[in-house]
């Protein structure tokens, strides 16, 4: 698996991961509050982030938003799926999206 270094690295990052999940949770933060920020970022109408469409600024939008709402806010792609009415796949490669997206302009959930 990896020298004790590497294994430490790897559960100390899982660990940050959830704790900030638990605190993102315990604000009361919502896919609302999500599609809030994505809208102020993006500087866009919030209700983009819930439009189908293959426009540029949709797609960026959701991206972010997936993005977002699975790794910081640990929604399951199944539940976004549902919500956004899109297949568990086309989630998942929003995410991915929207993780390039937020980390080529440094675009944060929360300030910190």
């Amino acid at each position: 698996m990896g020298n004790g270094d590497f294994v430490e690295s790897v559960l100390k990052t899982a660990n940050e991961q959830m704790e900030r999940k638990y605190d993102l949770r315990a604000r009361g933060f919502s896919l609302t509050d999500i599609a809030a920020r994505v809208a102020g970022v993006l500087g866009v109408e919030q209700e983009k982030v819930w439009d189908a469409g293959r426009q540029r600024e949709i797609v960026q939008a959701r991206s972010l938003f997936c993005y977002w709402a699975v790794r910081e806010l640990g929604v399951t792609m199944t539940s976004l799926s549902r919500q956004l009415n899109l297949s568990v796949t086309a989630i998942g490669k929003a995410v991915i999206r929207g993780e390039k997206l937020a980390k080529a302009n440094k675009y944060l959930l929360i300030n910190k």
